[in-house]
């Protein structure tokens, strides 16, 4: 296994494990300039609420998701960044509407 595919296999089995090892999530919607939405499932690790899942729905109606199963595409991936829903442009929302999107 070469350097990158070593990095990804980790940066994977760390998504998993937060993920798998979740008791509370929070749910967030944002609008992006394009006028697109973004809904983003979150978990507190260490005093930080870290995205373990994220969905884009383009202005075309477009779905992409990324989770620690699909890190990463031609459209975009995963935030590796902390969110701050005191700083950062997001509305909490209530866990059936991310799920109602991200099961689309």
């Amino acid at each position: 296994m070469d350097d990158l595919e070593r990095i990804a296999a980790e940066i994977m089995a760390y998504y998993r494990a937060i993920d798998e090892g979740a008791t509370l999530r929070r749910h967030f919607r944002h609008a992006d300039e394009e006028g697109g939405l973004w809904y983003i499932e979150a978990v507190p690790v260490r005093g930080e609420l870290i995205v373990i899942k994220q969905a884009e729905l383009t202005a075309a109606g477009q779905l992409h998701r990324y989770s620690w199963e699909h890190l990463e595409d031609e459209h975009g991936g995963l935030t590796d960044q902390a969110i701050d829903p005191e700083q950062d442009p997001l509305k909490a929302i209530p866990t059936e509407e991310f799920h109602r999107v991200w099961s689309r």
